[in-house]
């Protein structure tokens, strides 16, 4: 009688075997459990940003001095009050005192920031950990300020540059930093952000937040192209404020001086377009009203009127209206608005409000004996009704023209409790129990022994390869170690009678 013989089942590939899990990097949340890969990458958060800054402010104030002919006594004391300069410090130079600095170096320096601190939260960043990329966003520019405050005091002796105000400066710097690097964060790990909210983050915030953003970015566009149009229609004043220069050297710098400056006339120019009104000293400029005041002699002053004022340049405002319905089809493809809830409109023109208030605040400032330039602050007031009413009449265009509104489908961070179509609501057990009847309807399961359909059981055949394995060759020898490894699963089947 022959020996009974064993069917053996083994999967192709074997079982993988567990291994032991990694630490937890960060674990604990203070400064001595951070690896050296992720202490090196606060360094740089702190560090490069500031170091490219003070690279470029080295390279200008030496540059300006040679072409000058001037010694560099006072290089120091030009480079610590450019630095507070960069981060809208005001300053008292002789008896001039400076608010008003160009906003191009800032943008600069703060997009530096945000996108150090974009790539130190990437997702190999844990949650405790953005806090050191927050503190070192900001503590590298704070260092450096505490330091340029000093030498500015020992330059005072020197050059005509009176200490700024400690408080202020730090200030300026702090928040600036601050908001880059919370930008910078955000565009990365907003779901973190979300998570510290005591509510779950309604569907129509980021909507919202995108177009009020994207709204901000077309009115700028639009008053650049204004800028533009008006230095084109004063041409002939751009060549009288090259005749202080004296030389080639003086006009290359006025000429980077008025691109540096070219930002601030953009925001004024986008307050003047969406119908506010621009302070130039005792003056003021609106698109109904100009009273004159001195302005001061670079080329980027060419592009404001003298007056009078046009009954033309009321067409002017349809560009503010344009980009309202633009946010509001916008919020209307991308959210649930409807027209008893347009909340992403809303957010949308507060968002727009908010941003304008911060760029007028930056963009302005006092500047000598001209006075203080700047937007007024009714312009936050006057973006937010643009985006608001223009905006409601292109959010129910995108609902009665543009289709349904879009699902959300992010529940972790989203309150989804209604699913909208159009105006009407369905609650979210009838949308669940409809949605399971129309997949159950639309493809039902195959009957046994049949194939095809949303399951088939060759598929299943084919992903397991199994294969017939003696247990005990003709010698009777014993299976290998290396074979018993793989194996998976057995069945003992013994011959039947006729075998014997």
């Amino acid at each position: 009688m022959s020996a009974p013989r064993t069917a053996l089942a083994r999967l192709s590939d074997p079982a993988p075997r567990e291994s032991p899990a990694p630490p937890v990097r960060g674990r604990g949340g203070g400064f001595g459990s951070l690896t050296p890969e992720r202490a090196r990458v606060l360094m740089l958060v702190a560090a490069r940003p500031s170091a490219v800054t003070l690279l470029v402010i080295f390279v200008l104030v030496y540059a300006t001095l040679f072409a000058a002919g001037s010694g560099m006594s006072g290089s120091s004391g030009a480079i610590a009050a450019s630095w507070l300069a960069v981060h809208q410090v005001p300053l008292v130079i002789g008896k001039t005192g400076i608010g008003l600095w160009p906003l191009l170096p800032t943008l600069g320096m703060l997009w530096l920031v945000a996108r150090e601190s974009a790539e130190a939260s990437g997702p190999d960043c844990e949650t405790r950990e953005l806090g050191w990329v927050m503190g070192a966003a900001v503590g590298g520019p704070l260092l450096i300020t505490a330091v340029c405050l000093a030498v500015a005091d020992d330059a005072a002796a020197v050059v005509a540059l009176q200490p700024p105000d400690t408080l202020a400066a730090f200030a300026w710097v702090l928040g600036l930093s601050a908001l880059a690097a919370t930008v910078g964060i955000g565009a990365r790990r907003w779901r973190d952000f979300a998570d510290l909210l005591p509510i779950p983050l309604p569907h129509w915030v980021i909507p919202g937040f995108r177009a009020g953003a994207t709204a901000v970015g077309r009115l700028l566009a639009a008053a650049t192209a204004l800028t533009v149009v008006s230095f084109l229609a004063h041409w002939s004043r751009i060549g009288d404020t090259y005749h202080a220069a004296g030389n080639p050297a003086g006009a290359a710098g006025l000429t980077l001086l008025s691109l540096a400056y070219l930002p601030n006339a953009a925001v004024d120019a986008m307050s003047v377009l969406v119908g506010g009104q621009v302070h130039i000293g005792p003056g003021a400029l609106s698109l109904f009203r100009i009273d004159g005041a001195p302005v001061p002699a670079v080329p980027v002053t060419a592009a404001v009127p003298s007056g009078p004022v046009a009954v033309w340049w009321l067409a002017l405002l349809v560009a503010p209206a344009a980009v309202g319905v633009l946010s509001g089809l916008e919020c209307g493809r991308t959210s649930r608005d409807r027209a008893t809830a347009p909340w992403a409109t809303l957010t949308a023109a507060l968002v727009a409000a908010v941003v304008t208030a911060l760029l007028g605040a930056v963009a302005g400032g006092e500047l000598g004996t001209f006075g203080r330039i700047g937007p007024d602050a009714l312009v936050a007031v006057l973006v937010f009704a643009w985006l608001a009413l223009p905006g409601y009449v292109g959010m129910l265009g995108a609902r009665w023209f543009g289709g349904p509104a879009p699902a959300i489908v992010d529940d972790e961070y989203f309150d989804d409790s209604e699913y909208y179509y159009g105006d009407d609501e369905y609650e979210y057990d009838d949308y669940e129990d409809e949605y399971e009847d129309d997949y159950d309807d639309e493809d039902p399961a195959p009957a046994a022994g049949e194939t095809g359909g949303w399951y088939d059981e060759h598929d299943h055949d084919d992903a397991l390869e199994a294969e017939l394995v003696d247990d005990q060759d003709e010698a009777g020898g014993a299976m290998d170690d290396a074979e018993t490894g793989d194996i998976v699963d057995a069945e003992v089947v013994e011959t039947g009678e006729g075998d014997r």
